[in-house]
């Protein structure tokens, strides 16, 4: 994997965090954010955007790094936080909960992507940092991991909605099960498709 970011420097050893964040387009459930430090005495093999791997090579490469990184920290925004702040400043919250939850503390953050959530430890933004940079790539894949696990468990409590195929995105099978079954509360209201089935449900009502 190539990037710009090759830390430690020579003859210097910090603690560089890798974060990102998934779940920013789903209809329902939290966003979910992952820092990871990787140990550059243990190389782990294949790391690479979470996206471009199977989902059985993202739970086997999940496992690994949660054995041989430094550290790691999942952490989340909820459903109500992203409705009352906004997506983008609710996922710089799970962002910046999964860095400070960190032990040992980072010394430096790579973000994926070009904002920066508030740290204590200086924080660069990197885009498309999952492609480019090992440790973003971890947080990018335990963080899918951990999210995905967690809307197959949403599934068996909403049952009839998909979320265990879709994982939450507004798929043609979601929208219909909305029409159908209604807006629960894990659905993100501030959402256009959930926002718009809430106003005609309200106009039918008066």
């Amino acid at each position: 994997m190539k990037t710009n970011f090759d830390y430690p420097l020579p003859g210097h050893t910090i603690l560089i965090a890798g974060v990102d964040e998934v779940g920013r387009g789903p209809l329902a459930g939290p966003v979910v954010a992952a820092a990871v430090i990787l140990d550059p005495e243990r190389p782990i093999a294949g790391l690479a955007d979470s996206k471009q791997l199977s989902e059985k090579r993202r739970e086997a490469l999940s496992e690994l790094i949660m054995e041989q990184a430094l550290a790691w920290h999942i952490a989340r925004a909820e459903v109500e936080e992203i409705d009352r702040i906004n997506i983008l400043q609710a996922s710089l919250l799970a962002m910046q909960r999964a860095v400070l939850a960190l032990k040992p503390m980072a010394e430096l953050a790579l973000i994926d992507g070009n904002r920066c959530p508030e740290l204590p430890c200086p924080a660069q933004a990197v885009v498309k940092g999952d492609s480019l940079v090992a440790a973003i790539s971890a947080a990018s894949i335990i963080a899918k991991v951990a999210r995905d696990r967690e809307m197959v468990a949403l599934d068996r409590d909403y049952p009839g909605y998909g979320l265990a195929r879709h994982k939450g995105y507004p798929s043609r099978q979601h929208i219909e099960a909305l029409q159908t079954l209604g807006v629960t509360s894990i659905h993100r209201r501030s959402y256009a498709p959930v926002r718009r089935l809430l106003e005609l449900n309200d106009r039918k009502g008066d």
